[in-house]
Parts: C-alpha cells; sequence; structure tokens
C-alpha cells in the first residue's frame, strides 16, 4: 500500500453530536483549514508540524471551506446562519460575513474577478431555495443569485473556461455557470449515477471528477460533458482530492472508513487505505504528496504519506 499512516493530530473535542466538514490547505505558510461542524468553528493545523494551533470560532454550522492562494484569503460557508465568511489568510481578526441563499455548502472562488460562488443546500419544502449566489468579494456584495435544478453539493472553479461547475444531487447533474453572467445557469450535463456528490477538476486533462452517493464515480471530458468512464467505489462517497503530479485521486468513503485510491491516467483503482467510520473529509498537499483524513469519533486528523 503506497498510503503510510504517519501520525495523528489531536483536535478540540466536539461540543456536540457532529464532526468535521471540508478542509483547504494555504501551502505558502502551511496552515490547513478544517470546518469543525460540532463545534461551529475552523480549526487551524500546522501541517509542516503536525499540530493544532488554534480554533475560529462563531462560524454557525460552518461547512465549507476554501483557500485561494493567488488572493491570499480564506472562505467559509456558514449554514446555520446563511452567510460566507471572508478573511485574509492567517488574519481572521479581519472576518467579515456575507448574507447568502439557504444553507449554503459548498464553495468556488475565480480570483481574477473576485468572485466567490455559495452552493446553497436550501430548503427540501420550497423548491425556489435551491440557488447558487455569486459574492462580489472585493466589495462584499451579492451580484447574482440565479435558481438551480436542486439541491446543490461541491462546486470548482476552471480557470481556463471561466466556468464553475456544480453538483446537483436530483436530478443527478453537474451544472456549468459562466463568470461573466453570473445571473443564470448556463449547461447542464447529466450524470449517468445517483446523487452526485464530490467533485474535482483536472485542468491539464479537463475532466471531471464526480463521486456519487451510489458508490460510483464518474470522469466527464469538458467542455462537452462526454461520460469518459465510470468507476466503482467501496461505498458513498464524499470528498474528492486531486493530485495533479501524482496523477492520483483520493475519495473519501465515511461508510466503513477510507480512502480510496485511483491512479487518474489509467482509472485503475490503487488501495482501499482504513480511516475511521464516518471520515468523510480529506485534505491533500500536493507539495509534501501527505493526505489528512478528519476522524469523527476520535477528533483528530490522520496523516498519512502517499510513497507510491
Amino acid at each position: 500500500m503506497s498510503l503510510q499512516l504517519a501520525g495523528f493530530i489531536d483536535l478540540p473535542s466536539h461540543a456536540r453530536e457532529g464532526g468535521f466538514d471540508h478542509a483547504a490547505l494555504h501551502r505558502p505558510s502551511g496552515r490547513l483549514y478544517v470546518a469543525h461542524t460540532a463545534n461551529d468553528a475552523v480549526d487551524v493545523i500546522d501541517s509542516r508540524t503536525n499540530r493544532y494551533v488554534r480554533s475560529i470560532p462563531g462560524l454557525r454550522e460552518v461547512a465549507g471551506v476554501l483557500v485561494s492562494e493567488q488572493r491570499g484569503f480564506v472562505f467559509t460557508s456558514n449554514r446555520g446562519e446563511d452567510t460566507v465568511a471572508a478573511f485574509p489568510e492567517g488574519r481572521e481578526g479581519e472576518l467579515a460575513k456575507i448574507k447568502v441563499g439557504v444553507r449554503p455548502n459548498g464553495l468556488a472562488f475565480d480570483p481574477s474577478r473576485d468572485l466567490l460562488l455559495a452552493a446553497n443546500v436550501g430548503d427540501p419544502g420550497k423548491s425556489d431555495a435551491h440557488t447558487v449566489t455569486f459574492v462580489d468579494v472585493a466589495r462584499k456584495v451579492v451580484v447574482g443569485n440565479p435558481r438551480v435544478p436542486g439541491r446543490t453539493r461541491w462546486a470548482v472553479f476552471d480557470a481556463a473556461s471561466g466556468r464553475f461547475y456544480v453538483n446537483i444531487r436530483d436530478p443527478p447533474v453537474t451544472i456549468a455557470l459562466d463568470a461573466r453572467d453570473p445571473t443564470r445557469a448556463a449547461t447542464v450535463f447529466p450524470v449517468p449515477a445517483r446523487g452526485p456528490h464530490g467533485l474535482a477538476f483536472d485542468p491539464e486533462g479537463r475532466r471531471l471528477f464526480i463521486a456519487c452517493d451510489d458508490g460510483s464515480f464518474v470522469i466527464l471530458g469538458m467542455p462537452d460533458g462526454d461520460v469518459i468512464a465510470t468507476r466503482a467505489l467501496s461505498g458513498p462517497p464524499d470528498v474528492v482530492s486531486f493530485h495533479p503530479a501524482k496523477r492520483r485521486l483520493y475519495i473519501a468513503i465515511g461508510d466503513p472508513g477510507v480512502i480510496d485510491v485511483f491512479d487518474t491516467e489509467t482509472m485503475a483503482h490503487l488501495e482501499s487505505r482504513a480511516t475511521e467510520k464516518g471520515a468523510h473529509t480529506i485534505a491533500v498537499d500536493p507539495s509534501t504528496s501527505r493526505v489528512f483524513a478528519f476522524l469523527p469519533a476520535t477528533h483528530r486528523a490522520a496523516v498519512c504519506a502517499d510513497e507510491g
């Protein structure tokens, strides 16, 4: 097996039932930010020394975390208060919140336009609550809130095409939105699997990697959305991380609690590395080829080195 356990990082105990959600790394500083949803906080980890540093409180039901290294910003989506937060990396005292749609979750960012997309889960009782919100980060104002076909999941941005891609659970589609017109959904790509969830993008190969609730993942070729391949997973997935240099794809499976690893050249399944039941969040440091898996039952992070 190429993923070798290198240690654990103890994190604060949960204040209530729940655990962790998305995480993102700021490589220049080595700081790793993870949504500690159970604590309404973001935990900050020094990934160079593998230690917990501090927590950023006051982010109710925080779900998404995104880092823009180009602009030096950290963003969070806060489901319990229908806001996104933005602050300069390392300066959370300057944190600002902007009201968005209903229960924001997935995040994506266009650094050339200072345009943040918040993919809103919405209210299942209200069909018009399924939206994505576009925020002009420099002005801290909403510039678009188009409706989408259903409950959103994760989102990514492709700088080459100027497109945001957002997964929709039902109907099972991935939608594309043009950053130049943040008022409407542009294109809909059918996904031949149930419940598109985790999402990653290969900018060189022009491929979307889509992990789905039915225990499969689908590869779509862009810009046309052609289905390139489908593969079986060890269970229902969540977070997907792509390592461009190694051409590896890491997919977090909360049940039974593994990371599925795939070779993105051959699409061969390389291994399933045990983590912990309920561990559905991972982050990858491409500069060190380390994978961080967040373990809700023991409130810590497992650090694995990819030695393959």
